[in-house]
């Protein structure tokens, strides 16, 4: 164990127990584990998760498992697997050796609940779900003993090896704990271990019709490959008296701990599966990498470094009571990162064309521009500079308010690394009225932006040049919904806050000519605009770049 590194770790809760653990000798090492159910695609807090797990089991030199819970079969599927793969390896861990599946263990779960059966701990139940549900109770009232309860071990034996050979249809039987109907924890009233469900699994295939239910096969897993410290959110806190029942009634090699930390809530979006499954499935976003998504291929698709999710995992900590994390501090987080590694360059999003009459025509400038304003590592780059040029729409304006210092009529500001143009007419669409071109002279005096004589130029502006330019599609990316907590609230409706304005997209930006070779793996710094990186959809000849984020925090003056 590197003492360093976990001094340098905030504390928290969790690592309080685990170093008091190993202090008092009750663990050597320390083996955690990451347990995704493969029915869906990771998020946000799912990140949390990970990086708690596999962080611990870092710094505490042991281990962490990445295990599939696929006791579901009919919402399983290798794909979500797959994805969960790439998420966790994206987020920088490695699980090694350590990749295992509640599948592998089916034959194991099944030789427990003959066990718990034999001792008289466990019944098969042919009440139909609706009369189990009757029956249940409530939070104030006790259940009622199924009629079945009271079946010998033998008969209960009996149906449930008949029930694994396929004898009955999905719901007629089901076994159940024989713990305590009266119990103020409704998960102890007899829960379900074992269902009938005739479903083949994308592992075993057909060899089972009768699958184990979460709470059961969970810590049996956790048991079988010597989990010390099961961590999960708050929510399987009420299940933890069925975690220990279950370990304390079975002979296992293990004798793992569950501990609850509170799980992500993060604004502006929404972290349930059902939710996040509407949204894709009735079409309000483009697929489950839609870079709106908390989801973890949805943050990269839309460019969001790891580090930067890591570093807010951190960031915002772990505790034991719920609350709202706001995106800004996701974001904040991607910002931080992304002006120290990313290269900048020169785009124009919404493109006016500006010709220099001064300039002599056909004449083409190399200018050299650093990669970065405070890192000289990143090198330099040549951008091509002409008589005609692309500045931004906003960058002109023909009647400037107050404190405007960029360009309008008769007016100068600096060209990045480039000349002082001072704007000299308006050339107007004939139809429409609408600007359409500028005409400038420069100051051949000023290149690289500097002025001979001192004189003070407080406007500099972005540009590239006309003739080199490369055309883009450029998708400006927000936030999903236009409230900090969507679906909050009685008879609210969370489709009905959704952002009308998540995604701009414009389809004739210019951008220098270096980016029409852009590299996917890096992201870029527009500057004056925001990070950006290559989308997956781009195709040759037309690159497509993902805002990542603005350059600062656009949401926190409109609230």
């Amino acid at each position: 164990m590197d003492d360093q590194l976990i001094e340098a770790t905030p504390s928290n809760f969790i690592r309080n127990i685990i170093s008091a653990d190993l202090s008092a000798g009750r663990n050597r090492s320390i083996v955690t584990r990451f347990p995704p159910e493969p029915n869906g695609y990771l998020h946000i807090g799912h990140a949390k998760s990970i990086c708690l797990n596999f962080g611990l089991a870092r710094d505490y030199a042991g281990c962490c498992h990445l295990r599939f819970d696929d006791t579901n079969p009919a919402k399983e599927e290798v794909e979500y697997e797959e994805s969960i793969k790439r998420d966790v390896a994206w987020l920088g861990f490695d699980w090694g050796e350590h990749l295992y599946y509640a599948s592998d263990y089916y034959e194991k779960f099944y030789e427990c609940a003959e066990a718990l059966i034999s001792a008289g701990k466990a019944y098969v139940d042919s009440q139909s779900a609706e009369e189990m549900r009757q029956r249940r109770g409530t939070l104030t009232e006790p259940g009622v003993a199924s009629p079945y309860r009271d079946r010998s071990s033998a008969e209960s034996l009996d149906l449930f090896r008949r029930m694994r050979a396929g004898e009955f249809a999905d719901g007629t039987h089901i076994l159940r704990a024989r713990i305590d109907m009266a119990a103020p924890n409704i998960n102890l009233r007899d829960p379900a271990l074992y269902r009938i469900k005739k479903t083949e699994h994308h592992r075993t295939g057909a060899a089972w019709c009768i699958y184990p239910m979460y709470d059961f096969a969970h810590p049996i897993s956790d048991a079988l490959e010597g989990v010390t410290h099961s961590i999960c959110t708050l929510e399987f806190e009420d299940h933890r008296p069925l975690y220990d029942w279950v370990i304390d009634n079975l002979t296992l090699p293990a004798r793992p701990r569950q501990y609850e930390f509170a799980r992500l809530n993060l604004t502006y979006t929404v972290m349930s599966k059902r939710k996040l499954l509407e949204l894709v499935s009735d079409g309000h976003v483009a697929g489950w990498d839609d870079p709106r998504l908390p989801t973890l291929s949805g943050l990269r698709r839309r460019g969001y470094p790891p580090a930067a999710v890591r570093t807010f995992c951190e960031r915002i900590g772990v505790g034991r009571n719920d609350n709202w994390i706001d995106m800004s501090v996701l974001e904040d987080c991607v910002r931080e990162e992304l002006n120290d590694t990313a290269p900048r360059v020169m785009a124009v999003l919404r493109p006016l064309k500006v010709v220099i009459e001064n300039y002599p025509e056909g004449e083409v400038e190399a200018m050299e521009v650093a990669n970065h304003p405070a890192n000289p590592d990143f090198g330099v780059r040549t951008v091509p500079f002409g008589r005609e040029i692309y500045i931004e729409q906003e960058d002109f304006a023909e009647e400037p308010p107050k404190g405007f210092f960029r360009l309008a009529p008769g007016k100068e500001v600096r060209l990045r690394n480039a000349y002082f143009i001072t704007c000299t007419a308006v050339v107007r669409d004939p139809a429409s009225g609408a600007i359409v071109e500028l005409r400038c002279s420069y100051d051949p005096a000023s290149r690289g932006g500097s002025s001979p004589d001192g004189r003070k130029v407080k406007g500099t502006i972005h540009w590239v040049s006309a003739r080199d330019s490369v055309t883009a599609e450029v998708r400006l990316y927000d936030r999903l919904f236009s409230v900090p907590q969507p679906g909050v609230g009685k008879e609210v409706d969370y489709l009905q806050q959704l952002n009308p304005h998540s995604v701009e997209i414009l389809r004739d930006c210019r951008c220098e000519p270096g980016l029409a070779a852009a590299d996917p793996s890096l992201r870029y710094q527009f500057e004056r605009q925001g990070y950006f990186c290559l989308d997956a959809a781009s195709a040759a000849g037309l690159p497509v770049f993902n805002r990542i984020a603005t350059l600062r925090d656009s949401w926190s003056k409109s609230g």
